[in-house]
C-alpha cells in the first residue's frame, strides 16, 4: 500500500464465523436498512402517524426494494449473466454486489404504495417523511463497495486516492499499484450533504405532497451523474449516445423530479394537514386520565381502586342524612 492512500479491506471482505459467511457488503446494506428505519420512525411519528408503522413497511418496503435493486441491475448488465460461457445462476448471487438504486426506488416505492393504500395514509407524506432516510442508507450501502473493492474511479495520485489490491487492479486493466478515485466514498460524502439539505429545506420551505422527496431525486442524481462519469468498471450500456447508461438515467429522473416540484408547489403549497386520508385517521385512545392520546400512543386504562365504602352505600347513606335534617348537600365529585 502506498503512503497517503485510503487503503483497501483486509483480506476479500469476508469473515467466516464456522461455515456462516459474513460479508461486509451486506453488513453494509443490513446497517444502512437498520438506520433508516430508525431515522424514518421519529419523523413519521413527529409527523403526527402511529409509531410502529415504518417497522411494518420496511417489510413490504425492503423485499421489493432488494428485488427491484438486482432486476434493474441484471437489466443493463445482462450480459454478466446471461451471455455466453456465463451460468444465469449467478444473477442470484447478490452478496458479490450489483444492485441498482433506481430498480430499488421504482419497486421499493410499490411496496411503499401498496401498504400505505392498506393503511389509508398519504403516499406523499410517506415519502417526503422517508426520503432523508433513504439516502442515509444510501450512504451506508455505498461502503459495501468499498469491501468488495469495486465500483472505484479513474486513477488519480490524490492523497485520498484508493488503494486496490493488485488482482483488482489487473482485472481492470491497470498495473499493480495504480490507486483511483474513491468514488463510494465521494457518494457516501454526497448522500449525508443531500441529508441535510432535505433536513433544512423541510423546515425552511414547510415541504409538503412529495417535495421533500423531488428534492431528494434531484439531489442525488446531480451528485450520481458526476460521480458515475469518473467510475472505470466496465457496464454493459457504457455509450449510449456518449454517456453512461445510469448517466442518462441521472439526467431524466433529475429534470423530472425538477417538473413535479415546480408543479407541487403550484397546485398543492404548504403541506399536508395529516398524513392519513380523510376519514382514516386512527381512533384516539383514552389515557389514564379520561383524556385522548396522540395518534399512535398507547391507551392505558386502570380500573379504579375499591373504596373503603362502596359508592352505592355511600350515596344511600347521603340521602338519608339529607331527609332527616331538611337539606341537601351537593353530590359527591
Amino acid at each position: 500500500m502506498l503512503p497517503m492512500t485510503f487503503p483497501h479491506p483486509p483480506g476479500d471482505g469476508v469473515w467466516n464465523l464456522g461455515p456462516l459467511p459474513l460479508r461486509g457488503y451486506a453488513l453494509c446494506i443490513i446497517l444502512g436498512i437498520v438506520v433508516a428505519i430508525w431515522i424514518g420512525e421519529r419523523r413519521w411519528v413527529a409527523r403526527g402517524g402511529r409509531p410502529g408503522d415504518v417497522q411494518d413497511l420496511a417489510v413490504w418496503a425492503v423485499p421489493f426494494g432488494v428485488v427491484g435493486a438486482r432486476l434493474y441491475h441484471v437489466a443493463t448488465d445482462w450480459e454478466k449473466y446471461f451471455g455466453e460461457g456465463r451460468n444465469p445462476v449467478t444473477a442470484l448471487y447478490v452478496w458479490r454486489g450489483g444492485l441498482g438504486i433506481w430498480g430499488a426506488v421504482a419497486l421499493g416505492a410499490l411496496g411503499v404504495w401498496i401498504w400505505s393504500r392498506r393503511r389509508g395514509i398519504r403516499i406523499t407524506a410517506l415519502m417526503d417523511t422517508l426520503a432523508p432516510a433513504v439516502i442515509v442508507a444510501q450512504a451506508i450501502g455505498r461502503w459495501g463497495n468499498w469491501f468488495n473493492q469495486e465500483l472505484f474511479g479513474k486513477p488519480t495520485d490524490l492523497p485520498w486516492a484508493l488503494d486496490v489490491t493488485d488482482d483488482i487492479a489487473r482485472d481492470n486493466g491497470y498495473a499493480p499499484g495504480t490507486t483511483f478515485h474513491p468514488t463510494f466514498l465521494y457518494e457516501c460524502v454526497w448522500n449525508l450533504g443531500v441529508f441535510g439539505l432535505l433536513l433544512w429545506a423541510e423546515r425552511r420551505f414547510k415541504l409538503g405532497y412529495g417535495r421533500v422527496f423531488a428534492l431528494y431525486v434531484m439531489g442525488y442524481t446531480l451528485g450520481r451523474g458526476w460521480i458515475e462519469y469518473l467510475r472505470v468498471d466496465a457496464v454493459q450500456l457504457d455509450d449510449v449516445l456518449g454517456l453512461r447508461f445510469n448517466v442518462w438515467t441521472s439526467i431524466v429522473l433529475f429534470v423530472a423530479a425538477a417538473a413535479y416540484f415546480v408543479w407541487s408547489s403550484r397546485r398543492h403549497p404548504g403541506r399536508e394537514p395529516s398524513v392519513y386520508l380523510p376519514g382514516r385517521e386512527p381512533a384516539p385512545e383514552a389515557d389514564e386520565a379520561g383524556e385522548t392520546t396522540g395518534a399512535g400512543e398507547a391507551a392505558i386504562v386502570e380500573a379504579p381502586e375499591d373504596d373503603d365504602e362502596p359508592a352505592d352505600e355511600a350515596e344511600s347513606a347521603d340521602a338519608e342524612s339529607a331527609d332527616a335534617d331538611g337539606s341537601t348537600r351537593p353530590d359527591r365529585p
